[in-house]
């Protein structure tokens, strides 16, 4: 026990347990308080959901996420990743309960009669609870965080199992003891899926420090195309709100878009969290799906009638994002993407990613870095062609592989490497602002170090 509690931050811990709990029931409570003096407060609600039982036992599930709460903060092994959960929660807490103070609603049937075990569980939580705080669900959101917290200490398949139950268990009983509404659950899972990704527990840049609009202040290109999205945001949500019903879930797409300008704007290739060896986490995966799956449609309308592929020169190709099939196709060559919103094949080994913001230039030391992950690649490669791709093969790939060409290549400089890529895919685009960018990349003959 002593070795357990030495190896954790437990002090951390407790102190952070005090002030979320005060955080909470301050936070929650007054929202319900702020609530009751409206004249009128509406509700959102299907007809279907009158068709929901009523089941009292869940009750016991529903009350299990206060215990899991408070345990989760005394596992953390690391001040790092303890921090990094605890803001999660605070997060979490802040924004639904914010929310449940602009737009307040309430739950609009009441529940029937408990006896039994359940019945002092009920009584407990209608003693702090009212019939207000529903969306976005508060409860929802805790048990997105609580559950990705909880999965990165289970390795047995079973135990995996497990939490997932006990995770759609949580989330099913606020419908079953009637606390909740349907409308409630997703924008309560975005709000969880949002916080997971605003602070990663990896030790990497938290979304809140990548913040970058001051550099970027000039690009006109970037703030160009952040509107562009965000008014593609904003016409979703009309859509959603409009149509109401089924369309609702237009809210997604609407979200989706709106974070995909936030990149534009500051957060840069980062909002993706695309790793070093191009797969994105699951938070953005999901947050940012409806953006994914347009891209990719986007990606394929483009390029259908092309060859995935070029070769530039012996054992360098130029191409698209493949797919497992064609990069088996192709030999299984080592893969080198640029693409910062579409993920490389699962199962693809030594695939590496520089992940840039697409129809956006980079600066030169982004191409560098990408001209050296493309020798290293080639230097390890072991005799595999090395395949050098983002969404469609036009621009950031191009431009990286051009990049190489006249640093390590034996094109004999970027303007005889541009020639040499154009060759190969004429449909490549470089606007003059891609080539001022390249031009500092003079070339050199001294061999990197193992990248």
């Amino acid at each position: 026990m002593k070795a357990w509690l030495g190896q954790r931050p437990w002090k951390r811990a407790a102190a952070w347990l005090v002030f979320l709990g005060p955080l909470f029931y301050a936070t929650y409570g007054f929202a319900n308080w702020w609530a009751t003096t409206r004249a009128n407060v509406p509700s959102m609600a299907f007809d279907w959901e009158r068709q929901i039982p009523f089941w009292p036992w869940t009750i016991f599930p529903y009350w299990t996420i206060n215990v899991f709460y408070a345990l989760s903060l005394f596992l953390a092994r690391s001040k790092h990743t303890l921090d990094r959960h605890a803001l999660r929660l605070v997060t979490a807490t802040l924004v639904a309960c914010t929310c449940f103070i602009v737009w307040p609603l309430h739950f609009s049937f009441g529940q029937p009669p408990v006896d039994g075990a359940p019945a002092f569980l009920f009584n407990a939580l209608r003693g702090f609870d009212q019939p207000f705080n529903q969306a976005p669900s508060l409860h929802i959101a805790l048990a997105v965080i609580l559950w990705d917290w909880y999965r990165q200490f289970i390795r047995p398949l079973w135990a995996r199992l497990v939490l997932h139950v006990w995770a759609f268990a949580i989330c099913a009983s606020v419908l079953t003891t009637w606390q909740h509404h349907f409308i409630d659950i997703p924008t309560g899972a975005l709000l969880g899926v949002v916080c997971v990704w605003l602070w990663p527990l990896e030790r990497v840049v938290s979304m809140r420090r990548a913040w970058q609009v001051t550099r970027f202040a000039r690009d006109r290109q970037r703030w160009k195309l952040a509107g562009f999205y965000a008014v593609g945001a904003v016409l979703f949500l009309a859509a959603a709100l409009y149509g109401g019903g089924v369309w609702l879930w237009l809210a997604w797409p609407a979200a989706s878009l709106a974070f995909v300008a936030l990149n534009y704007i500051g957060f840069g290739a980062r909002g993706f969290q695309m790793d070093g060896r191009g797969r994105m986490g699951w938070a953005a995966r999901w947050m940012l799906a409806p953006y994914r799956l347009g891209a990719a449609i986007n990606a394929w309308l483009w390029t259908r009638k092309l060859p995935a592929s070029v070769e530039v020169v012996p054992g360098l190709r130029l191409g698209r994002r493949p797919t497992r099939a064609e990069w088996l196709a192709a030999g299984k060559p080592r893969l080198v993407s640029l693409c910062a919103e579409l993920q490389m094949p699962a199962g693809v080994p030594h695939a590496r990613c520089v992940p840039l913001l697409d129809l956006t230039v980079p600066p030169t030391v982004r191409l560098q870095r990408a001209a050296a992950v493309i020798e290293g690649q080639r230097r390890n490669a072991d005799g595999a062609p090395v395949w050098v791709c983002c969404a469609l093969g036009f621009s950031r790939s191009a431009a990286a592989v051009i990049a190489w060409l006249g640093r390590y290549g034996s094109a004999g400089g970027l303007a005889q490497a541009e020639d040499a890529v154009r060759r190969a895919r004429p449909q490549i685009v470089l606007r003059p602002a891609w080539l001022r960018s390249l031009a500092p990349l003079n070339p050199v003959r001294e061999v990197p170090p193992h990248d």
